[in-house]
């Protein structure tokens, strides 16, 4: 068995270590350190992992950014860290009159908003989904 260490060190001089998916030299879509995206995918664990990472990312904007959404109900909070997450927080933000309903409690004008938006039309069933939990709570 080769030196781990050296070994994780030897490919990051060599591959480099990158953030963001590129293209390889050989054309195909890599991210990390030489991570083969097009052949190796990842696995069912990284993509969790991933989606936890994700999670606190999403609910840390929405602290960060809209501090007063910790005071919705659970259901309604999780139907805005959704189209946080769906969105992200700039493009979210964006939905002023959604916003300004939901943190007025004023749950059906929230609905509406959100319903009458370019948004709901290109997401399909996850509109309406998080729509309806705008609504009802439920």
């Amino acid at each position: 068995m080769p030196d781990i260490v050296k070994l994780k060190a030897d490919l990051i001089r060599d591959e480099d270590l990158r953030l963001k998916p590129y293209r390889c030299t050989a054309g195909k879509i890599t991210i990390g350190v030489g991570r083969n995206l097009d052949d190796v995918g990842v696995t069912k664990a990284e993509a969790l992992m991933l989606l936890d990472n994700d999670v606190v990312r999403v609910t840390a904007d929405l602290d960060r950014t809209l501090p007063w959404w910790r005071k919705l109900d659970e259901p309604r909070r999780r139907a805005l860290a959704n189209m946080a997450f769906n969105l992200g927080i700039e493009r979210l933000r964006g939905f002023r009159k959604m916003l300004a309903a939901l943190e007025a409690g004023d749950y059906a004008r929230a609905a509406a908003e959100a319903q009458d938006s370019l948004w709901a039309s290109q997401v399909g069933d996850r509109a309406a989904r998080i729509v309806q939990t705008l609504r009802t709570g439920a």
